[in-house]
């Protein structure tokens, strides 16, 4: 037979050549890991660096040549750092700083300078004005004196029992999304019921904690516990939608934008007004920042400046139980027809 019958056998070079070669693939993951560490370098590292006074809205009482005099000297001393404010009486601006409309201010007349500041709102911001106003005082040839006009309580007067809620924060929006699939695979009912439990028994843990073994509050346990419950379920509800409607991925991606934008964006220790302009801003639209400025209203100010920071943690609720009812809705699209029941013939 001239032509005998031949059977093609796959070259098993052919998929060998296909892979990539460990040397290259070690050079890919190296590179990649180096630009996620850059990254995060940047982060985590750039808004401290970057930080300070810039456009801080402050107030000014006295009369207009003296508020005047002062304000050219507030900008020789500290350019850039605040804008002005005038007010006809003390009272008015000691009422501003308590609605958070400016974040201090100065009273000027024959006595000399009276600085008014809020270290219950950011002691960095309190600490800064208080140096500025010194060097202004100085150049005038005036008497400064210091006043808070809204202090930290005694028991922790730097701030740190509020200034620390970042990481709680993240891990309590993060952590019970997991713990939660894991024990509740199949429940939606359930599931999201155990994440607004959690999401309240944690508002009312942290609230108790910062009161009673930190005294980092006095007065305020229930709005503090309700804007830490209302904190930590904008963080939960929209990763379990994203990990409903997406998968996986969908969770991944959110958790690590909360990790490592949400979490060092927040400014919660300084205030996001200490943050680069448009750095702190953007950390307002997270859950993380915003939950840190109302916390710190409901705190101190009595949830003065905190309507922004409240609508933002709904809006994240509201987005985040759309998310899981839209991936409900595709899980039950994506079941298998019911095979029809075989007729049974006589």
């Amino acid at each position: 037979m001239a032509d005998a019958a031949t059977t093609t056998v796959p070259d098993a070079g052919d998929s060998t050549a296909r892979k990539r070669h460990p040397v290259l693939s070690l050079l890919g993951m190296t590179c990649g890991l180096g630009v996620i560490l850059v990254l995060m370098l940047l982060v985590f590292i750039m808004p401290s660096l970057k930080s300070g006074p810039h456009d801080l809205q402050v107030g000014i009482v006295g009369t207009s040549a003296a508020a005047e005099e002062f304000e050219t000297s507030l900008a020789t001393a500290a350019p850039d750092a605040y804008t002005s404010q005038r007010f006809a009486f003390e009272q008015e601006l000691r009422d501003a700083i308590h609605d958070r409309d400016v974040i201090g201010g100065f009273v000027v007349d024959e006595s000399g300078v009276r600085t008014l500041v809020a270290g219950a709102g950011s002691t960095a911001i309190s600490g800064s004005l208080a140096g500025t106003s010194q060097a202004v005082g100085g150049a005038l040839g005036a008497d400064v004196s210091v006043e808070d006009v809204v202090p930290l309580p005694e028991s922790d007067p730097t701030g740190i029992g509020i200034g620390g809620l970042a990481f709680p924060l993240v891990f309590g929006g993060i952590v019970p999304v997991v713990a939660f699939r894991k024990i509740l695979p199949r429940s939606n009912g359930w599931y999201l019921t155990g994440l607004l439990v959690f999401a309240a028994v944690g508002g009312i843990v942290v609230a108790s904690i910062l009161a009673f073994a930190f005294g980092s509050i006095e007065s305020t346990f229930w709005p503090v516990a309700g804007s830490m419950a209302l904190g930590i379920a904008a963080l939960a509800l929209p990763l379990a939608g994203l990990q409903k409607a997406f998968g996986a991925k969908g969770f991944t991606i959110g958790a690590m934008a909360m990790m490592f934008l949400g979490n060092p964006l927040a400014g919660i220790a300084t205030t996001s007004a200490w943050l680069p302009s448009g750095l702190g801003t953007f950390g307002q639209i997270l859950p993380p920042g915003a939950a840190g400025t109302l916390v710190r209203s409901a705190a101190y100010f009595d949830g003065a400046g905190g309507l922004a920071a409240l609508l933002t943690l709904v809006t994240w609720i509201v987005v985040g139980v759309l998310l899981y009812v839209v991936g409900m809705r595709r899980a039950v699209g994506e079941e298998p027809a019911e095979r029809p029941s075989a007729q049974v013939t006589a």
